[in-house]
């Protein structure tokens, strides 16, 4: 075995990881993708047996990586998106039901908290997911942001106040959120108003992502109340036939793909056996990066 083939099997032992870290970075999985390719090329150029511990370098690199790319959209002023953005969501068939193995799963950061981090500063978005999230030391993480250790930590903390102050609470029971879902298909299919209206907290907010094509009209939205969000579920009751139950980032959520015609993937939050949060995916654009057929078995 070469020297190449074997420094590739040793990268492909941290490529999950790696492409969870750049996941939680950029809330874009064909971006996650490049930066970890891009790790990967950063890595052939370097001398292997400089680095002690190959790991946290390929997690430091990648996050250095995600740091160039996230300054570049600020710089461009392409992101954060506005109020309606909705990050790329993963999508697994409901084949599991044991909520602690979905915790393990790398990508299943919800997407309430990816929404929390698009608001984010990207030096604060590095050393929060850096350290809170995969356990990485300040001094590490200092030299990325070209800062102390002190000040890095700092920034670390603005954020993690930050993602507690905005982050939901929720059910992480799959079970239960399965029971709500079901019953908010069936008065979708049904076009029972009340119906709806009782699956949803009286606060539930829906978002809306439409594209970037779209996102001037009214198809990309922010909407709150429980009548509201009700109303704009029977506006697409024609489509709720086609929705099935799949895992949208580790809980249960829906995907609709009429004729296998990706349509849109919703992912929710549920807290006390109502829906608070929802989170509405229908940019065709990026829904053609989603293996939507793959994962409804069509």
């Amino acid at each position: 075995m070469g020297d190449e083939e074997v420094l590739a099997r040793r990268f492909e032992e941290h490529r999950g990881q790696l492409r969870a870290v750049a996941y939680r970075m950029l809330g874009s999985l064909p971006e996650a993708e490049d930066a970890v390719q891009e790790t990967w090329l950063k890595l052939t150029r370097t001398d292997p047996d400089a680095v002690r511990n190959l790991g946290a370098w390929l997690t430091t690199v990648t996050g250095r990586v995600c740091l160039d790319l996230l300054r570049a959209r600020k710089a461009r002023r392409e992101e954060p998106m506005d109020d309606t953005f909705v990050p790329d969501p993963v999508i697994r068939p409901l084949t599991r039901t044991d909520p602690e193995q979905e915790v393990l799963q790398a990508d299943s950061v919800g997407l309430a908290l990816l929404v929390v981090l698009e608001t984010l500063q990207p030096d604060e978005r590095l050393a929060f997911v850096l350290h809170d999230l995969f356990a990485v030391p300040f001094d590490d993480i200092a030299p990325i942001v070209e800062r102390t250790p002190a000040a890095t930590r700092q920034l670390a903390g603005r954020a993690r106040r930050r993602v507690q102050g905005a982050t939901p609470s929720a059910d992480v029971d799959l079970g239960r959120q399965k029971e709500v879902l079901d019953a908010f298909l069936a008065a979708s299919r049904g076009g029972d108003f009340e119906a709806l209206v009782a699956v949803l907290h009286p606060d539930v907010v829906l978002r809306v992502d439409a594209g970037a094509l779209v996102r001037d009209t009214a198809a990309s939205k922010v909407v709150q109340g429980a009548k509201t969000v009700a109303a704009q579920a029977l506006t697409f009751a024609q489509y709720a036939r086609y929705a099935r139950l799949v895992l949208v980032n580790g809980t249960v959520g829906l995907a609709n793909a009429p004729e296998g015609r990706p349509l849109s993937v919703m992912g929710v939050t549920v807290a006390d056996g109502r829906i608070t949060h929802m989170y509405i995916l229908a940019d065709p654009e990026r829904l053609e990066h989603l293996d939507l057929a793959g994962v409804l078995g069509d």
